[in-house]
């Protein structure tokens, strides 16, 4: 066991040479130190170097975090030095009182790694206070008759300090008739005893004047008086005498106030007033725990006894007759320990978090066990109760240890209630428990967990940009930043350099944005891997894969490939044989739509002809044959305006002219080419006339309102009745015709205004009637039709016939190919293999070539590689015809519906004239 002293005042420390020449002697130090200093230091006086003692460096220090764990803070450590110190006032008397021996016990803490250290600190005695007496002065009555011998007990002195600092003697002025003699109590105490030497006359001296002195062997030492003043009075030859001059008991702890402790008896020989007896304490304004009845002598308790507090008492009484004799006993009593203090438990060092990583035996708290009482009723046994994982390990007297026992993982318990159970030995025993809430510290042991364990997100094409496509969610069950999950995009099978313009995500959310509008033509789907990582050190991640998928919109109108006009604006012709048969198959108009699905099914439908019975159009196939045969009453040069519609919601469609002829050979379709005007369009003629009535009816209005003002000019001077006139512009009924008069009345007032009074209608319209005008050579033409509304308003052009840079056209129901090989992606290799489709075409109906150049390529291989087959090409043949040719393009050598006529030819000739708006 390691000590040091330490010395009072200026000197700091007095090592101890002891001190420094253990640790040679003992290579593995008890971790129990102890040290011995003088009580009453100053405050912040070094104690002892408790790192140094202890082992540990300086540089240590900061990270060990030394500390002193104690119920009072009498010391502390030093953070820099390592230094017990003195924090309060070491009073010795008022923390021990009269124990022999005072020691402070305390733990010392150190922490990384946690462990305890028991350390004592011995107080010595200090002279620092002096003998007092109850009371400066006494007064003692003794009879002439007093025999020499006789002794009295005087007041005795009280000395705080203990050893040779507390009260060793009492000294007496010197005196002819009176001495003294030191007696020792069995606590140890001392009291005086005066002793009267020689025989008292009162008529010689009535009273004497004596000096009692205490005196203590410190050093220095110190002392206190009493002055005595001896009163000589008349003989009372009997003084009282006690039954014992020590009376001994013992009384437990526990009784009850005003339990009998004992009853004295005295007795006086003499008679009359000079035998009775009265009883008192001597120093009765120090007693507060009994009460002395001061006829019969019996003692009784005042109060409840505390064995922790006194052990023993020790009273003086005294004995006084009628006379003022007076005789002295003493009493002891002695207190008896009872089981009466339940045990404690007090939490020292407890941390505010317990890290879920500590791992088994890991030291969390030191606690100790306190019970006031003494023997086997104050020895404890401590017990930890629950499932908790921790132990308890006994580390010195009454002090423990708790440590973990297992696994912790605050995810599935954050915190722990740890109750302790403390019980005596003694009889019965009494227990008692402690709880205290141990939180667990969060590490990141989880990594995120996504909800799903992969997403399919399904986006419509021509979606606004920045808009969310989904949304990913990813759950931590980590507390703060270990369990905030941030999301971000990792990998994906678009470039890297284009996948943030594609796709982003938000980092805190999860939501997912599409950073463009998707074109489902160019890109089908995509493919991207998303990560969910929180903000642990080291942080966790987890990845999900997310596919796009992008559906399809009717945002592609039809594109006519067949037939076009030439880059001059002619239009082509096809010659029709002027001996075709019904269903003679005249030309095929070719469409296609960059769409796909329903939306790209193409149905073909006629809008305009010049003969509406004399051609039939295949609904789903374009292919234009005759209807009947050609009369002499049919026109040569027929017209068709055909209209091209997808299956999308709206429909999308465009529009395709023919012009067709009927002619053997191409020098007799010559002349209609260049003579016979095209049939006027109906529609055109409509738009025309309806511009005319219009014009009419509006200078009608203007003449009738003209008039009116005339007539009311004219009139104005009279200075007759207001006259009202009427002047009805009529267009003459003829509802059977289908024209349609109007009524207009105009009233002329004499202020010079003239009021139009309204526009009716003569004749009310049946529903569905067509409203005519009629022109001067007595026709009509109609203005509108009643059934339809007049609001509504000319529709604005269709947007789908503008392509953007990125469409590309396909056929109906076509999909971008996967498989290996090249696809035209720009407008002009579209164009190049419409040429070259078109050029095999013309191949294949002069016969000198079959469609294609082998293998099926079409041709196209010197364009665009080997690697590009018939697979990844459209199929235009089913759409194309071959005008002039026994053969229409199919995926065999197909053969052309119909017989051939005699002097047909396959070539095709521009248009003499362009066509007319």
């Amino acid at each position: 066991m390691r000590e040091a002293a330490a010395q009072r005042l200026p000197v700091q420390r007095r090592p101890i040479i002891l001190f420094f020449l253990l640790p040679l002697f003992c290579p593995a130090l008890s971790e129990q130190i102890r040290y011995k200093i003088p009580e009453e230091m100053p405050t912040g006086s070094v104690v002892g170097n408790l790192a140094k003692d202890l082992g540990f460096t300086v540089q240590e220090l900061p990270t060990r975090k030394l500390r002193i764990s104690s119920e009072k803070p009498y010391f502390s450590v030093s953070a820099t030095s390592g230094e017990l110190l003195v924090s309060s006032r070491l009073d010795r008397e008022q923390i021990c009182s009269k124990k022999p021996e005072c020691v402070l016990e305390f733990e010392a803490v150190a922490e990384n790694p946690l462990n305890f250290y028991h350390v004592d600190v011995e107080l010595e005695d200090v002279n620092d206070h002096m003998p007092k007496f109850p009371h400066t002065s006494f007064e003692l009555q003794i009879s002439e008759s007093t025999k020499p011998g006789t002794r009295f007990i005087l007041g005795s002195a009280h000395d705080a300090d203990i050893g040779t600092n507390s009260l060793q003697n009492y000294q007496l002025s010197p005196s002819d008739h009176f001495s003294l003699v030191n007696k020792e109590k069995s606590d140890g105490s001392k009291y005086p005893e005066m002793v009267l030497k020689t025989p008292l006359d009162r008529e010689k001296q009535k009273s004497y004047h004596l000096t009692l002195t205490a005196l203590d062997f410190g050093h220095p030492p110190l002392n206190s008086t009493a002055q005595i003043q001896v009163l000589v009075t008349d003989a009372n030859d009997n003084p009282p005498v006690f039954s014992q001059d020590i009376y001994r008991v013992s009384l437990p702890e526990n009784v009850h106030p005003g339990t009998t402790v004992l009853r004295v008896v005295a007795t006086d020989q003499d008679e009359g007033v000079n035998s009775e007896i009265t009883f008192s304490f001597r120093e009765a304004g120090h007693i507060t725990q009994f009460s002395l009845d001061s006829n019969t002598g019996e003692i009784t308790t005042l109060d409840t006894l505390d064995f922790e507090e006194v052990k023993e008492y020790s009273l003086i009484l005294e004995a006084k007759d009628g006379g003022g004799m007076i005789a002295q006993c003493t009493v002891e009593i002695e207190v008896l320990d009872e089981n009466d203090h339940v045990p404690e438990v007090l939490f020292q060092s407890l941390p505010d978090l317990v890290m879920e990583d500590a791992e088994p035996g890991t030291h969390v708290a030191l606690l100790k066990t306190r019970d006031k009482d003494s023997g086997r009723n104050g020895e404890v046994l401590c017990k930890l109760e629950g499932g908790a994982p921790f132990k308890i390990l006994t580390s010195s007297r009454n002090t423990y240890k708790l440590v973990t026992d297992g696994v912790l993982d605050r995810e599935q318990n954050p915190e722990y209630n740890i109750t302790i159970r403390a019980t005596d030995k003694g009889d019965p025993p009494l227990s008692s428990s402690s709880s205290v809430t141990l939180r667990i510290g969060d590490v990141n042991d989880n990594a995120p967990v996504f909800t799903k364990f992969s997403y399919a997100v399904h986006v419509a094409e021509n979606n606004p940009p920045g808009a969310s496509i989904a949304q990913v969610s990813a759950s931590d069950p980590d507390l703060g930043p270990n369990g905030h999950v941030s999301y971000s995009i990792i990998a994906s099978d678009l470039e890297p350099k284009s996948l943030w313009s594609y796709v982003s995500v938000n980092q805190d959310s999860g939501v997912v944005f599409a950073q463009r509008a998707f074109d489902h033509e160019q890109l089908r789907s995509f493919q991207l891997t998303l990560q969910a990582r929180d903000q642990g050190s080291p942080p966790l991640s987890a990845n999900v894969s997310m596919r796009v998928l992008v559906g399809d919109r009717n945002d592609n109108a039809p594109r006519v490939l067949y037939p076009a006009l030439e880059p001059d604006g002619s239009a082509l012709f096809d010659m029709v044989p002027r001996a075709a048969e019904p269903g003679y198959l005249v030309t095929k108009v070719v469409a296609v739509d960059a769409d796909s699905g329903h939306n790209a099914w193409l149905s073909y439908h006629v809008l305009q002809a010049s003969d509406p019975g004399l051609f039939s159009l295949g609904l789903r196939t374009g292919e234009v044959r005759t209807a009947r045969a050609l009369g002499d009453r049919d026109a040569a040069r027929q017209r068709l305006l055909v209209a091209v519609r997808d299956g999308g919601q709206p429909p999308l469609s465009a529009t395709a002219t023919l012009h067709l002829i009927f002619a053997d050979s191409l020098q007799e379709a010559l002349p209609d080419l260049s003579d016979d005007p095209l049939p006027s369009d109906p529609q055109s003629e409509l738009q025309f006339y309806l511009v005319v009535a219009l014009a009419l009816i509006s200078v009608l209005f203007l003449l009738a309102v003209i008039l009116a003002i005339a007539l009311r000019l004219r009139h104005s001077s009279s200075s007759k009745a207001w006259g009202c006139f009427q002047s009805e512009i009529v267009i003459p009924p003829s509802y059977n015709d289908g024209t349609l008069s109007y009524s207009y009345n105009l009233c002329a007032a004499p202020t010079g205004k003239a009021e139009f009074n309204s526009l009716s209608c003569d004749d009310p319209l049946n529903s569905g009637q067509d409203i005519l005008f009629g022109d001067p050579a007595g026709g009509a033409f109609p203005l509108w039709n009643s059934s339809e509304s007049t609001s509504h308003q000319q529709a604005p052009p269709n947007t789908d016939w503008r392509f953007s840079q990125a469409q590309r056209p396909g056929t109906s129901g076509s999909q971008n190919g996967d498989e290996t090989g090249t696809w035209p992606n720009n407008q002009f290799d579209t164009e190049m293999l419409q040429a070259m489709i078109l050029a095999s075409a013309s191949e294949a109906a002069d016969g000198s070539s079959t469609l294609g150049g082998g293998a099926g390529t079409m041709g196209l291989s010197a364009r665009y590689g080997p690697q590009f087959t018939l697979q990844h090409v459209p199929d235009y043949r089913q759409n194309v015809y071959i005008p002039g040719s026994n053969a229409t393009l199919t995926n065999a050598a197909g053969k052309r519906d119909g017989k051939a006529p005699a002097g047909g030819n396959g070539n095709k000739k521009k248009s003499g004239k362009k066509e007319k708006k």
